[in-house]
C-alpha cells in the first residue's frame, strides 16, 4: 500500500514538471503624460524698465495706525500707513514693509514719479492710492510670495539691500521708519508748507476690508451691543459670578475675619465688562488697553475667536480664562 502511494506521488510530481507552452505577450502600456511641475514665479518685476538714475527708499514698521476692521483671516486687526512721497527731482522705487496686516495709502507731490513698489510683511499687505499702471510686487509670508518677506524696523533691515539689488540693481538709499500712532511717513525730501499732494482714487483703503471678518477692537464690541449680542455688565453680574463660585465650592474650614467674615472670591474687573447673550465671535485686537471682561451665562455658547488679553468668566464651567482673571 505504501509503495503504491509513493509511486503515485512521484508520478504526480513528474506531471507537474512537464514543460508548459508559453508565448510572448504583446502589450504596449499607455503613455502617461506628466504634467509639468509648476514653477514658482520669479522674484522680479515683469518688463520693468528702470531709469538711469533713481532713488530706492524703504519705509514702514512693525505696525501702523489701527483700523476698525480686518483685511484678512489672520485674526489680526488691520493697520494703516499714510505714505507721502516727495522726490520731484528723481524717480523713486519704494520698498514698504510691516509685520501686521497693513493698508499702505500713498500720495505724492507734483513732479514725483513712482517707478515701482515692492510691499511685504508677515500678514497681508495692500496698496491704496497708487496709479494702476505702477508695477507692484506683493510678497508676504501669508501669500508665500516669491521674494519671501520683510518688514522695516530696528534690527529688521538686513534683508533690504540684497532684495533691492536683485530688483533695482542698487541698494536702498534711505530708510524711513513709520510712526505707529499716527501712521504717517514722509518719504524723500521735506515738504514745503502748503505743498499739495495728490493720490489716486482707483483703490481706497476701505476697499480692502474683509466683509467676512467682524469689526475689530471696540468697534466690534459696539456692533455686537447694537445687535443685541452683548449687553453691558452690571455689578449684579459680578456678584452673581462670585456667588456661583461660592456655591460650587465646599465651605472653607477657616475662621471668619473681624469686620469681613469668611473671605469671598475676588470680584471680577468691571472696566469694559459685557455679558454675552448669544453666539458671538470676539473681535480681533482685544489686547492691552483694548482688552475687556466677558460673562458667559449658563446655556449660552462660549464665544469663538481669540479673546486676546480679555477675561472670560464662563458660568457653564465656572472657570475664568485670560490675563485679566483674578
Amino acid at each position: 500500500m505504501k509503495s503504491w502511494i509513493a509511486t503515485s506521488l512521484l508520478l504526480l510530481f513528474a506531471a507537474d514538471d512537464s514543460p508548459r507552452e508559453q508565448a510572448t505577450f504583446e502589450f504596449e502600456p499607455p503613455v502617461q503624460e506628466q504634467a509639468p511641475a509648476e514653477r514658482p514665479p520669479p522674484c522680479a518685476f515683469h518688463n520693468l524698465e528702470l531709469p538711469e538714475s533713481m532713488a530706492v527708499y524703504a519705509a514702514g514698521g512693525y505696525t501702523g495706525r489701527e483700523l476698525p476692521f480686518q483685511i484678512d483671516q489672520s485674526g489680526h486687526q488691520a493697520t494703516r500707513f499714510d505714505v507721502a512721497v516727495n522726490s520731484p527731482g528723481q524717480p523713486v522705487a519704494l520698498m514698504l514693509g510691516a509685520y501686521e496686516p497693513t493698508v499702505w495709502n500713498l500720495g505724492w507731490s507734483q513732479g514725483t514719479e513712482i517707478v515701482a513698489v515692492v510691499v511685504s510683511g508677515y500678514h497681508r499687505q495692500a496698496i491704496a492710492g497708487l496709479e494702476p499702471d505702477v508695477p507692484v510686487l506683493n510678497s508676504s509670508y501669508d501669500n508665500q510670495g516669491s521674494c519671501g518677506y520683510f518688514y522695516v524696523g530696528k534690527d529688521r533691515n538686513a534683508a533690504l539691500n540684497p532684495l533691492s539689488r536683485k530688483l533695482f540693481n542698487q541698494p536702498v538709499d534711505l530708510v524711513f521708519p513709520g510712526d505707529r500712532d499716527t501712521g504717517r511717513i514722509l518719504v524723500g525730501e521735506p515738504l514745503d508748507a502748503g505743498a499739495e499732494l495728490i493720490t489716486s482714487t482707483a483703490q481706497t483703503p476701505e476697499s480692502f476690508r474683509d466683509p467676512d471678518a467682524p469689526l475689530a477692537g471696540q468697534a466690534g464690541i459696539d456692533q455686537a451691543l447694537t445687535r443685541g449680542v452683548l449687553r453691558e455688565a452690571t455689578p449684579a453680574d459680578a456678584d452673581a459670578w462670585v456667588d456661583a463660585l461660592i456655591a460650587s465650592r465646599p465651605e472653607p474650614d477657616i475662621p471668619p475675619v473681624a469686620g469681613e467674615g469668611i473671605p469671598r472670591p475676588p470680584t471680577p474687573r468691571m472696566h469694559r465688562a459685557y455679558v454675552v447673550l448669544e453666539a458671538f465671535t470676539y473681535p480681533s485686537g482685544l489686547y492691552g488697553a483694548n482688552s475687556a471682561t466677558f460673562f458667559v451665562p449658563e446655556g449660552v455658547p462660549r464665544p469663538e475667536g481669540n479673546p486676546g488679553h480679555s477675561a472670560v468668566h464662563d458660568f457653564n464651567t465656572l472657570t475664568c480664562d485670560g490675563a485679566l482673571c483674578r
